[in-house]
C-alpha cells in the first residue's frame, strides 16, 4: 500500500559542526516546538557532524540544514519551517 504525501516523514538534518553551531544551528534543534502539531509529528530531526559545506563558500553560509534533499544555507527557524511546509504540501 502506497503512503500518501501527508503520511510521509520529513527528514531534517541540522549541521552541528562548530561553525554552524556557533552561527545559530543550536536554536534550530527546537524547531518542532515552533510547528503546529500536525507538522511536528511528521518530522524527524537529526544532528550531523560537519557537512563540510561552509568550506569555500560555494554553498552559501552557515548554518546549513537539509530538509529531505533540499539544502538551506544561512538557515533560520522561519526558513526551515517554510521548507517543511512546502514539502508537506507536495
Amino acid at each position: 500500500m502506497e503512503r500518501s504525501n501527508h503520511d510521509r516523514k520529513i527528514h531534517v538534518v541540522i549541521c552541528s559542526g562548530t561553525t554552524c553551531y556557533l552561527m545559530g544551528a543550536a536554536e534550530l534543534f527546537g524547531i518542532e516546538k515552533a510547528l503546529e502539531e500536525s507538522l511536528a509529528s511528521r518530522i524527524s530531526i537529526e544532528g550531523s557532524p560537519c557537512m563540510n559545506l561552509c568550506k569555500g563558500g560555494s554553498y552559501g553560509k552557515a548554518p546549513f540544514v537539509k530538509v529531505n534533499d533540499t539544502l538551506i544555507a544561512t538557515a533560520t527557524v522561519p526558513k526551515v519551517i517554510e521548507e517543511i511546509r512546502r514539502q508537506a504540501a507536495m
